[in-house]
């Protein structure tokens, strides 16, 4: 196997898996909570321009370059995320299904305007360059610093994973499920479904707001483009195709989806004209919507579906330490 082989590999997994954290952060909201969000590229968007903000160099132009390390840049922009994504859902995650998407849908387009219109602070429509990389001192040799930056987004997904493998099985986890599937038992059990929604909304915000931060350091540059509805879609997709409500299953999906779209970007350049593959483009949509299609029909769960492990009902001992 070439050196150029297994630096467009370790490329093409680093970008992967800083999707597949994106798809942690729905499967909070979604897979586990029943929260329609389809405002992901918002939130995202807000962890990656915050880190930006956070470790790029001084710029007499706009607001921030504090030149930081990216650790800070990271957590400054998780956080961020978080506390955005809490007080949209103070407003919001009353609303039911399709309000709710609407709702979410609209921060996100506030989120990409600002970006776009606010130059002071985000560079506006020439995007924020000069952002740090991990091991930049390296960038001269493809290889290694591609295996040693796949290496570093893949302990932050195994991370994630690891937490919310372990808060999702807990009493909080379980509470999470029982008001998706009953939410009328589970207030008869005296769970404040509102609170319990809330702070899912929260903590999955600030996972995509961490995904921002690390995709944004790995490239090394953002614009407001990189944040339109279109990234929201194929999260969307690779959680469908993955397998909501499981953790593995968003990572997996992650991974294939982003797969069959870097295939098919790399098929219309090759077999496209170059006055026709802009128009031609649009078929990479149609392949992700016809995957999510064959998976519903052949596999409606998903590749990896949720595993129902407990029951469904909340036991006594839950209620106790798990109420609001």
């Amino acid at each position: 196997m070439s050196i150029e082989l297994v630096s467009y590999i370790a490329f093409f997994l680093t970008v992967a898996l800083t999707y597949g954290i994106m798809c942690l952060g729905l499967n909070v909201q979604w897979g586990q909570t029943g929260l329609f969000n389809v405002g992901v590229a918002g939130f995202v968007a807000i962890g990656a321009y915050v880190s930006a903000i956070m470790t790029t160099p001084d710029d007499p132009n706009r607001f921030g370059g504090f030149d930081l390390p990216i650790i800070a840049g990271w957590i400054g922009g998780a956080l961020a995320a978080a506390i955005v994504s809490f007080l949209v859902g103070l407003l919001t995650v009353r609303l039911r299904a399709d309000y709710l998407a609407i709702a979410t849908f609209g921060v996100a387009v506030v989120v990409q305007l600002c970006a776009l219109n606010i130059e002071s602070v985000t560079g506006g429509p020439f995007g924020m360059g000069f952002i740090p990389r991990p091991f930049a001192s390296l960038a001269g040799n493809a290889l290694v610093f591609g295996l040693l930056n796949l290496g570093v987004t893949a302990l932050t997904v195994l991370g994630v994973y690891l937490a919310l493998e372990r808060l999702l099985r807990s009493p909080w986890g379980r509470v999470l499920r029982a008001i998706r599937e009953d939410e009328q038992a589970a207030l008869a059990l005296g769970k404040n479904a509102f609170h319990f929604r809330l702070q899912a909304f929260a903590i999955g915000g600030g996972i995509m707001g961490l995904a921002g931060a690390v995709q944004a350091h790995f490239i090394g540059f953002i614009a407001p483009e990189n944040y339109v509805p279109m990234l929201t879609f194929q999260v969307w997709a690779m959680l469908i195709v993955g397998g909501s409500g499981n953790n593995l299953g968003a990572i997996l999906g992650a991974v294939l989806v982003w797969a069959i779209w870097a295939a098919s970007a790399a098929g219309i350049s090759a077999f496209v004209p170059p006055e026709q593959q802009a128009r031609a483009a649009a078929l990479q949509i149609v392949l992700i919507g016809l995957a999510i299609c064959m998976m519903l029909l052949v596999r409606p769960r998903g590749l990896l579906g949720e595993v129902r492990t407990v029951s469904r009902h909340i036991t006594s001992r839950d209620k106790t330490s798990s109420s609001s």
